[in-house]
């Protein structure tokens, strides 16, 4: 329900978040098959509220598509208890249709099943490796050419979105694939409308629910100011270092934390990333936001080979 004078959705998940039966519903559990025509498969991944499963649509199997398959995208069982559940849900859609960018995830539907009373959004399958899987496999980084092959399309992905008026909101490697058709930033959940028909979307109460990741969160999101480009662009910055030099930053930990313990002195340009790109990444990690400022567009200029942003 919402509270009176504020477009958050504020969720009754007290009761689901202390569930032990909500918690332990598995995964056998869902339906077969939703809305009459999705045919659920497999369980692709699990994030902090939501599921994702790879699909077949049977009615365009039925039409003889011979790639019938498709993502579909539900809150997880203690979240989609909520009477809410489904308007956040309905948000993170509404956000990623405004975006028409060859890197940003393409969503096709958002649905009711009445029958199992659950909402779910289809999209684009992606074959491919997210970046926090790439980083298992790269301890030591990245070299610059691929380095670069990543940061370009990513930040013009982020800088188009902030063009639009959309804030991400959880910049970070689980939410951005390599996929067979290039680079894809993903997952709009935690993120709102800065601007335009969109700004009145029912989004997240963070008062309610600790939904950052800290280690990729800005230190003033954790403190509790809201969601900004500059919030979005040190979530970026921290997975660009990490990408550079197979090391998180801070070394994975709050950026509160990090900022207290004043450990931005201690870092270091990555060996892999060229000296003038580290200017810019260094003003997009700093702790203060007052300090950081470079904007997405700014940062992938100056990542770009041939800019002179620097």
């Amino acid at each position: 329900m919402k509270e009176e004078g504020s477009h958050h959705t504020y969720f009754a998940f007290s009761s689901a978040l202390h569930s032990t039966t909500l918690r332990e519903r598995c995964v056998s559990e869902m339906p077969q098959i939703l809305a009459g025509r999705y045919h659920l498969e497999r369980l692709l991944g699990a994030g902090g509220m939501g599921v994702v499963y790879r699909v077949r649509d049977l009615l365009h199997e039925q039409y003889g598509d011979p790639d019938p398959y498709i993502a579909l995208k539900m809150l997880s069982e203690q979240f989609d208890g909520s009477p809410d559940a489904s308007a956040l849900l309905y948000s993170e859609f509404a956000l990623s249709r405004r975006l028409h960018h060859p890197n940003v995830l393409r969503p096709y539907t958002f649905e009711v099943d009445a029958d199992h009373r659950r909402a779910f959004i289809t999209m684009e399958l992606m074959r491919g490796l997210t970046l926090d899987k790439l980083l298992c496999e790269r301890p030591l980084g990245l070299p610059w050419h691929e380095l670069q092959a990543i940061a370009a399309p990513l930040l013009d992905a982020l800088a188009y979105a902030h063009s639009r008026g959309v804030l991400h909101g959880d910049m970070k490697p689980s939410n951005v694939m390599l996929s067979e058709e290039g680079v894809r930033l993903f997952d709009f959940g935690l993120g709102l409308a800065q601007e335009g028909p969109l700004k009145s979307l029912p989004n997240l109460s963070r008062d309610r629910l600790n939904a950052w990741t800290p280690s990729y969160a800005a230190p003033e999101l954790l403190d509790g100011a809201p969601l900004s480009e500059g919030g979005d662009a040190y979530g970026v910055a921290c997975l660009l270092y990490e990408l550079a030099s197979g090391k998180h930053p801070f070394r994975r930990l709050p950026s509160t934390q990090a900022r207290d313990a004043r450990m931005e002195r201690e870092l270091k340009a990555p060996r892999h990333l060229p000296r003038r790109c580290w200017t810019a990444l260094r003003l997009a990690l700093a702790f203060d936001p007052r300090q950081r400022r470079i904007t997405a567009a700014q940062l992938r200029d100056a990542m770009n080979a041939e800019s002179s942003w620097w």
